[in-house]
């Protein structure tokens, strides 16, 4: 249990940015070997994605500024802030605004599968939303690839012809909407590298990249 509540600290951390140096690169070469660690910071990458289409911005009243600008102390030499409590504040703040959005967000989306590489190292995380109406997928590091290139997402049913599922994203988080697809065991879920634009015939014409059988 101990262990289980430390790699979720780590993959929130990972998530939100802050886990820095050799502790990050030594997290990032877990990640390609647990696909149970990849899956919580593909947790935390959902909840943090649509953060800020929730958010609306509130303007306060003039009076509390002015409010505001009579409370404040007469001007003083400012002291130099200690690191560590700033970075306590921040995390304070960032804890408070997940649970925020952690209780108010419309979907939860819960890791389905990974996909992995030629050389089976996960590489994308694939959720699924609680009403299955949606699949959102998560690099675990940005794809590099040309302009003039995209990734695409297809579902291959079991002795049937890939279906498109649209185009991803190579450095972010992806939301595809499933339009009552059926995601039946058996299938295989598959990324490959197309022209800008997606495939022109409907069916794979590049590499396949990435795969997973659901």
């Amino acid at each position: 249990m101990k262990n289980n509540k430390h790699d979720d600290a780590l993959a929130a951390e990972y998530a939100l940015g802050t886990l820095r140096g050799n502790a990050r690169l030594r997290f990032e070469r877990r990640l390609q070997q647990e696909p149970e660690l990849a899956a919580k910071v593909a947790s935390w990458q959902t909840m943090l994605a649509g953060m800020d289409t929730h958010l609306r911005p509130e303007i306060p009243p003039e009076r509390v500024w002015k409010k505001i600008a009579l409370s404040l102390p007469a001007k003083t030499p400012v002291k130099r802030a200690n690191p560590y409590i700033g970075w306590l504040v921040a995390a304070g703040l960032a804890a408070f605004t997940l649970v925020s959005y952690y209780n108010h967000r419309p979907d939860e989306f819960a890791p389905l599968v990974i996909l992995g590489d030629s050389q089976h190292q996960g590489q994308w995380v694939v959720s699924r939303s609680s009403d299955r109406r949606y699949l959102q997928l998560s690099p675990l590091k940005p794809v590099a690839i040309n302009a003039s290139r995209s990734l695409q997402l297809w579902l291959i049913p079991a002795g049937q012809s890939p279906v498109s599922l649209g185009l991803l994203a190579d450095h972010a988080a992806t939301q595809i909407e499933m339009d009552n697809r059926a995601l039946a065991a058996g299938a295989t879920l598959a990324i490959s590298l197309e022209p800008q634009g997606g495939s022109p015939t409907g069916q794979p014409t590049g590499p396949v990249l990435y795969s997973g059988m659901l």
